[in-house]
């Protein structure tokens, strides 16, 4: 089964801790894609996303275009990157979003992968 997992942590926050220490969490987001395969977890994609202050909104509502700066939900914990996994369970997709740092200060929401190929 394929899970999305979703970081989500508030940007403020992070930019304040010193330097040295989000070069050592960096450390361990670079490390996690060798834990994950040392657990039977393979890791397929992952990235980090530009702040949120970069980020546009698109709706449409009665065939009009709205362009909105900004994510679209005003939250403290904003989305700041992601992985897709492989895993045989939940349970090992969830053991592998406890490994990413930023489930210490924000929160990994996990969410298995529909699989349209399946019919």
């Amino acid at each position: 089964m394929q899970y999305m997992l979703l970081i989500y942590g508030n940007e403020a926050e992070e930019a304040a801790l010193p330097q040295a220490q989000r070069d050592a969490e960096m450390k361990e987001y670079f490390a996690l894609t060798e834990v994950a395969k040392q657990r039977g977890v393979e890791i397929t994609d992952g990235d980090a996303l530009h702040s949120v202050t970069t980020a546009k909104t698109v709706r449409v509502r009665n065939g009009k275009i709205e362009k909105i700066d900004g994510p679209f939900a005003e939250t403290k914990e904003q989305l700041g990157g992601f992985y897709t996994l492989k895993a045989d369970s939940l349970d090992k997709a969830l053991e592998i979003a406890a490994l990413i740092p930023g489930a210490r200060h924000g929160s990994i929401e996990v969410r298995p992968v529909v699989d349209f190929s399946q019919g």
